[in-house]
């Protein structure tokens, strides 16, 4: 404990007249006998000293502008009808000692609790049993602005979402321009809104609204390059890996970008400084950093180190399936090997029980507290790879996206239209906006997202145990527990028929069906799912 967190008795004798606060004592011309109390000191003795002076010494100066509470006892040494005010002092002292020292302590562990609920298992507690809804805001409607997507706040809190992701809000490059609109991720100024979308304000405005009505909101974050003109590129040239020719190198076939060298340490701090600008200055919550797994983690540990520093309670995603991304500060990651299997397992290449096979890589290449975004579709997979309309078409879908909305240390991912659903791959150079008319699968989502939030089974680290319910190479089925609380969630995952089957009796019972809105009794007898049917049960 710090030695700020103790009260202070400044016991004081004067030779004219009594000094009861800090303006007499600085307007007072005359001798002064100071005895500074300071009860249970960290050194674990307490406190007490005494001088002399005719002016308040510099040592004592400090104190009067602290905010810490001060207490001036006049010492009336000279006053003969206060004689025995030493005797007073002492004892006032001693009662406010033993007090202080019994008390400080609940008030220290009060704190204590306060920090632990607003960490859980070394991440955010909000996070724990909340989602994400990543939101495309060129294409989100046909004005493509904060203000208009701000309209669909009241439908996205009814459906259940917590987290907003913003894809990158930062004005996009005009130099290798792909497209006629350009790509979000070809950033040309870190520390601006892209006028597309509104201004400074308008941002400002739709966050502190977003706060208001309960959301987070967290920004893409473009790390790893920037785009061919970006100001750095003319003030700092040295921020920049050079190709074979000593000119900015571009990353991959990314044309309209150039890629940062972090070897530069102030390339390093003037990254970091663009990112606390936007939690100074826009209160978000956290960042979703592109391209995470080609930045170094030295570099992460540095960054996610000091941007904590300005909020604790910070959320970072990392795009990315590295090891070393979670040791570096990130609470989750990308699973790319589970979603690559559940695309394989869609299409009937892999069994059901190969899931397992990546589960259990991921239990010995994650910390045991690591979290995992996992989604049926985002804007890359959906752009690129025709997700999740073309990769979990029609009934499909559904399992899979209760798998990722119930699985062990997941934290559940949609993506712009998908409650829609969009049946087709959303345009990232071009203006393609999202056509919302039926929401055909937001009261499903708005279940699983409810469920998630009000069920501590359902917290991303509860508990996971795999349970047999039938043919294994169909049917995948678990368990998540915790504070007293069970789901079993049962999948098929396959075009057929499947029989279901419970074998583990602690599992019987009549647990609430949450799709079925509904007990339902559950025993040993055999029962039939259809194809790719799902249930979820809660005890």
């Amino acid at each position: 404990m710090s030695v700020e967190h103790y009260p202070i008795f400044i016991i004081c004798s004067v030779g004219a007249k009594h000094a009861w606060h800090v303006a007499h004592l600085r307007r007072a011309k005359f001798l002064y006998n100071f005895f500074i109390y300071r009860p249970c000191a960290p050194t674990g003795h307490n406190s007490y000293s005494k001088f002399q002076t005719d002016a308040l010494p510099n040592s004592i100066l400090p104190l009067f502008k602290s905010k810490e509470p001060i207490t001036f006892i006049p010492h009336l040494k000279y006053s003969r009808m206060l004689r025995h005010f030493n005797s007073f002092c002492i004892l006032v002292c001693a009662i406010v000692t033993f007090s202080s020292c019994k008390l400080m302590p609940k008030e220290e562990e009060k704190k204590a609790a306060t920090a632990e609920v607003k960490s859980k298992d070394g991440h955010p507690a909000w996070i724990m049993q909340g989602n994400i809804y990543e939101v495309n805001v060129r294409q989100y409607t046909s004005e493509g602005t904060f203000k208009a997507f701000e309209k669909h706040l009241d439908r996205l809190k009814e459906m259940g979402v917590q987290t907003l992701w913003f894809m990158p809000i930062n004005p996009i490059g005009k130099k290798d321009r792909k497209g006629v609109m350009g790509s979000y991720y070809a950033v040309s100024d870190y520390t601006a809104i892209n006028p597309e979308f509104g201004t400074m304000k308008d941002w400002k405005d739709f966050v502190q609204h977003a706060h208001d009505m309960g959301f987070k909101v967290i920004i893409d974050w473009v790390p790893n390059h920037t785009s061919a003109d970006h100001v750095w590129l003319t003030t700092h040239p040295a921020f920049f890996v050079k190709d074979s020719l000593g000119k900015p190198a571009i990353p991959f076939d990314w044309t309209d970008t150039r890629q940062l060298d972090y070897t530069n340490t102030e390339m390093q701090d003037s990254m970091i400084a663009a990112m606390k600008f936007w939690l100074t200055n826009t209160a978000i919550d956290g960042f979703r950093c592109d391209v995470a797994w080609n930045v170094p983690g030295i570099f992460w540990s540095k960054c996610i180190g000091e941007l904590k520093k300005v909020n604790p309670s910070l959320f970072m995603l990392a795009e990315g399936d590295k090891a070393y991304l979670h040791p570096s500060g990130f609470d989750a990651t990308y699973p790319w090997e589970m979603f690559h299997m559940m695309v394989k397992v869609a299409k009937g290449e892999r069994p059901a029980f190969a899931l397992d096979s990546i589960k259990t890589r991921f239990d010995t290449l994650y910390p045991q507290n690591g979290l995992l975004l996992y989604f049926t579709s985002n804007h890359d997979e959906n752009t690129w790879n025709k997700a999740d309309y073309g990769t979990m078409p029609g009934p499909i879908h559904a399992p899979f996206a209760v798998f990722t909305q119930t699985m062990y240390h997941s934290v559940p991912l949609i993506y712009s239209g998908q409650e829609e659903p969009v049946l087709d791959s959303i345009s990232f150079f071009y203006k393609d906006p999202i056509s919302f008319a039926h929401f055909g699968r937001a009261k499903f989502y708005q279940t699983l997202l409810e469920l998630r939030k009000n069920n501590p089974a359902l917290a991303s680290d509860a508990s996971f145990k795999k349970v047999q319910a039938g043919d294994d190479k169909a049917v995948y089925a678990y368990t998540r527990e915790a504070g007293g609380k069970k789901v079993l969630v049962i999948l098929n995952l396959s075009a057929k028929e499947q029989t279901i089957k419970l074998t583990d009796p602690s599992l019987f019972g009549e647990p609430y069906n949450v799709f079925m809105f509904t007990k339902e009794p559950l025993n040993d007898k055999e029962w039939k799912m259809e194809p790719w049917g799902y249930a979820i049960y809660t005890y």
